[in-house]
């Protein structure tokens, strides 16, 4: 059960002493993401989804219990979920919402559960937020500040709304290229994987 205890403390260890240059992922994360609406048209929440790089996913798994082996069941997995979802409250879940030009608050994390399918483990979840928001344009950001966990859009079908008004569209925006100037600064400021993160862009005409 240390999936994120290992990697929030490294990623502390690795945001205090390196540098722009060496600063690198050592953790991928390649992320699908469904932005929930309710019955009156307002945004409730995102529901993600993040699999997890093979090598890491072994790490993981390493010593964890199986009835049958190379098989993990949701329920062989629970215990893994809840623990990954307890420490990832304390980094905001690496979700960053944005609407109207003031942050969104989050509430606590429901409906999660672990998959492991194809020899990777991916992490599920629902995010809501503390209050639904009617605002028409949102933004949404998925990003370790120290990045010490990458964290990639899927190539296909990265982003999709659930229950939205039919005008509303979302589309992932690629970040735009980085500045040195910019870049140290950000890393001096413990945000240094903000550089790299796109964003999830949901516009309400």
């Amino acid at each position: 059960m240390k999936i994120f205890s290992y990697l929030l403390a490294a990623a502390f260890v690795v945001a205090a002493s390196t540098s722009p240059v060496l600063a690198h992922p050592h953790v991928w994360v390649t992320v699908t993401s469904e932005v929930v609406y309710d019955a009156k048209g307002a945004a409730t929440g995102v529901r993600h989804a993040w699999k997890f790089d093979d090598m890491y996913s072994a790490f993981a798994l390493e010593g964890l219990p199986q009835k049958t082996k190379g098989v993990f069941t949701r329920e062989d997995l629970a215990g893994l979920a809840e623990v990954n979802i307890t420490t990832l409250k304390e980094s905001d879940f690496f979700t960053f919402a944005k609407a109207g030009g003031k942050d969104i608050a989050f509430g606590d994390a429901s409906d999660y559960w672990l998959d492991y399918k194809n020899e990777v483990l991916t992490l599920n979840f629902m995010l809501p937020f503390k209050a639904p928001l009617k605002e028409k344009n949102l933004s949404i950001e998925v990003y370790d500040p120290s990045y010490f966990v990458a964290f990639v859009f899927a190539e296909k079908d990265a982003v999709a709304l659930v229950g939205a008004p039919s005008q509303c569209k979302a589309a992932v925006e690629a970040p735009k290229e980085v500045s040195k100037q910019v870049s140290e600064a950000s890393f001096m400021a413990g945000n240094w994987g903000q550089n790299f993160a796109s964003k999830i862009a949901v516009k309400c005409p």
